[in-house]
């Protein structure tokens, strides 16, 4: 197991097959900035290919989880250029867009399972984010809100697309026309996250204890359910099923399965071999 890459935006820790990734600027509320759209899929790469986890847990600290997209993205004239011709410019920023978004497509991508935990604000592009997460845990204290709405603009890294898959699509056009806040109560109620916590002391316990039941379980059939929800999210039924049956036919081996059943006769717990590490042959 190598040794992990240091981030600007976020400190990352491995344990018992855990992978903990926790925002770090506090200070600046944990603000999108240009390092943290660099380095968020450059982690789940890194987690990937470079340790034992089989599960990533995702939070924040200060007091907030994060203030959204920090507009410095946009400002930046070697990014987005500001003045020229208006075509050119309009092909840039529809580039500068898919990127983004391709970087919170990445928690999807990755074949380890996603859970946030949330505290405070989830702001404009964090709610992008968190809708990218397989699931989602938050505080009492926690909000969401589609801000980019009040600011003049529509949100366009991930929400539109993901929300309405996560809660009833009238209630998600509300959220998204007006931009108003929507608390822990009611995220929990419309099924947006699965548990509400007293505390983020609680929230971290309590989502470190479901991710260790995760890590518990064979990684190859974790990640193979992760890949069918995935696909069925956006397939026919009867496509997915034709999918489910091709997987299985190739991936279903009865090693890990044998294994369940000689530890649970011995009343032990089962151990399960690593999945390989990814290698990304052409990340640096």
């Amino acid at each position: 197991m190598s040794e992990l890459a240091h981030y600007e935006s976020f400190n990352v820790e491995v344990k018992d097959y855990i992978a903990h990734v926790q925002f770090s600027r506090p200070e600046a509320l944990n603000t999108m900035n240009k390092a943290f759209w660099l380095e968020l899929p450059r982690c789940m790469q890194d987690i990937e290919a470079n340790t034992d986890a089989r599960v990533i847990v995702i939070s924040s600290t200060g007091k907030h989880f994060s203030a959204g997209m920090d507009l410095g993205v946009f400002t930046d004239p070697k990014s987005v250029p500001m003045s020229g011709d208006p075509g050119r410019m309009a092909e840039n920023l529809r580039r500068v867009v898919l990127q983004l978004q391709d970087t919170l497509t990445s928690l999807e991508r990755v074949r380890l399972p996603v859970l946030a935990a949330v505290h405070g604000g989830c702001i404009g592009g964090a709610l992008d984010l968190v809708c990218a997460a397989d699931s989602r845990y938050c505080t009492s204290d926690a909000y969401f809100t589609i801000k980019e709405t009040e600011l003049g603009m529509t949100a366009d890294v991930g929400t539109l697309q993901r929300l309405p898959k996560l809660m009833p699509e009238g209630v998600v056009r509300e959220l998204a026309y007006t931009g108003r806040k929507f608390g822990a109560d009611e995220a929990h109620r419309l099924g947006f996250v699965n548990s509400v916590y007293d505390s983020q002391e609680a929230m971290i316990e309590g989502v470190m204890a479901i991710a260790a039941q995760i890590a518990a379980n064979s990684p190859l059939a974790v990640t193979g359910c992760k890949e069918m929800i995935h696909f069925s999210r956006d397939h026919s039924v009867e496509d997915s099923l034709k999918y489910m049956a091709t997987w299985q036919s190739g991936m279903f081996r009865p090693t890990d399965m044998m294994k369940s059943f000689q530890a649970k006769a011995q009343k032990q717990t089962p151990e399960y071999d690593d999945l390989f590490p990814v290698k990304h042959l052409f990340s640096q």
